[in-house]
């Protein structure tokens, strides 16, 4: 079984983030995966590439979903990167 870490990118005060949150939260814990937040102020790379996307979702750091977390789509994306060898 492969390893998975699901990554969130957001900035402050973003609601959409808040609730992106909370999904992958749910997702995370209750499949027994890691994940980690990223702030995208912190990196003018990171600025410049989602911030008209924010919140975005990796899996693997392959971009997953933005705006909004799907929670069947994230369980399908984890279960299968789980799968991978």
């Amino acid at each position: 079984m492969a390893d998975v870490l699901i990554t969130l990118l957001g900035k402050p005060g973003c609601h959409l983030c808040d609730d992106a949150r909370a999904v992958i939260e749910r997702v995370a814990g209750e499949l027994g995966v890691p994940w980690e937040e990223r702030d995208i102020t912190r990196s003018e790379e990171d600025t410049r590439l989602y911030w008209e996307q924010i919140p975005v979702t990796l899996v693997n750091g392959v971009q997953h979903d933005f705006w909004r977390v799907d929670e069947g789509r994230l369980r399908a994306a984890v279960e299968k990167a789980r799968g991978a060898a």
